[in-house]
């Protein structure tokens, strides 16, 4: 089946082969994403608590400490979590007193209407204690916490599938990219396989690194100085679909920029710029890597940009070790327009 190997350098198909050979790829690539589709729609909840996490961990705020409650829906939390606390210990405090009048209206001496008294009042007890136990067990947990709040009546729905797509695209990107790979392949040469295999190979590895790493330090680090800039002069509340939009554009930015070593190899092997040339400009790549890492978190915190800046040096650095590995030997590919502007041979 065409779809499922790629096609041989040596094989000669015909025009509408070819559109009958991109039409299957592009049918299982359907299938997969609605496949993957399928199964983040089932697990939609456990993937948006995935992403409201770093939102949650941002506007975690110490209830012991009240006054680093600066905002409205802080102190609301701060105080929500404390009655919470009072209602779980008034209930049984009130039922220890419910029995201790119980006892002492049983001694000897006490009067009838003093024990009609101490029942009627023990059943308040008993009731006050229910209700306590029932408000305490109704109170938010982590209400010190965040989570996006959305404003239109179809955006809950709209919004979980738009996310549940983002998760399926990034589980079935190695087979898109395979596919994709697959059908440009026959146009390439052997020597140009030889190029294009590791560095397709590398993308979806180094994508989903990218991702990680963006959800891990660099997101975290976004949200929670965004969210707490001023935080005193604002009620902050997040819009879900501009929060999973900003985590969307952050996570991608981060997944690209993780292509480095793809782009440092290809232009190696291509033979456009060689390895020492590539040592000769880091101090450009540097300040390259301090711009692009400035604009993707768009924080003026310098730690945050320094925690986006160090591994793409680190990737370039490591690049430049594989490619002066893999880089070709011989004359370049491109000495021919050298040639062209030799005086010697316009002599």
């Amino acid at each position: 089946m065409p779809a499922v190997r790629p096609v041989g350098h040596e094989d000669r198909l015909s025009l509408v082969e070819h559109l009958d050979e991109l039409r299957t790829r592009l049918i299982l690539c359907i299938v997969a994403f609605i496949a993957a589709f399928s199964l983040c729609y089932w697990q939609n909840d456990r993937i948006l608590e995935i992403v409201n996490r770093p939102l949650e961990h941002a506007h975690h705020v110490d209830c012991s400490k009240p006054q680093k409650a600066n905002g409205a829906l802080e102190r609301s939390g701060c105080f929500n979590e404390a009655v919470g606390a009072y209602l779980k210990a008034a209930g049984p405090a009130l039922n220890r007193t419910a029995e201790s009048l119980r006892g002492l209206a049983s001694g000897d001496g006490v009067p009838a209407a003093a024990r009609a008294q101490t029942d009627q009042a023990v059943r308040a007890l008993k009731v006050a204690t229910a209700q306590a136990a029932r408000a305490a067990a109704l109170t938010p947990k982590a209400t010190s916490g965040r989570q996006p709040v959305t404003l239109g009546v179809t955006e809950p729905f709209v919004t979980t599938v738009t996310v549940s797509a983002y998760a399926a695209l990034l589980l079935t990107l190695p087979f898109l990219l395979f596919q994709a790979y697959a059908f440009v392949l026959p146009a390439f040469t052997g020597d140009e396989r030889r190029i294009a295999l590791p560095l397709m190979a590398l993308v979806p590895v180094l994508f989903v690194a990218g991702v990680v790493f963006g959800y891990f330090l660099a997101l975290p680090r976004a949200v929670s100085f965004l969210q707490n800039y001023n935080d005193g002069a604002f009620d902050i509340l997040v819009q879900a679909r501009d929060y999973y939009r900003f985590c969307t554009l952050l996570l991608a930015a981060m997944g690209v920029l993780f292509q480095i070593p793809v782009g440092v190899l290809a232009i190696v092997r291509l033979q456009i710029l060689t390895v020492r040339q590539l040592r000769a400009y880091r101090g450009y790549a540097l300040i390259l890597f301090a711009v692009v890492a400035a604009v993707v978190t768009p924080t003026p915190d310098p730690f945050t940009m320094l925690i986006a800046m160090a591994p793409l040096v680190v990737l370039y650095e490591i690049s430049l070790v594989l490619a002066r590995i893999f880089e070709p030997k011989g004359p370049s590919r491109w000495s021919f327009l050298q040639a062209d502007d030799d005086p010697d041979e316009l002599d």
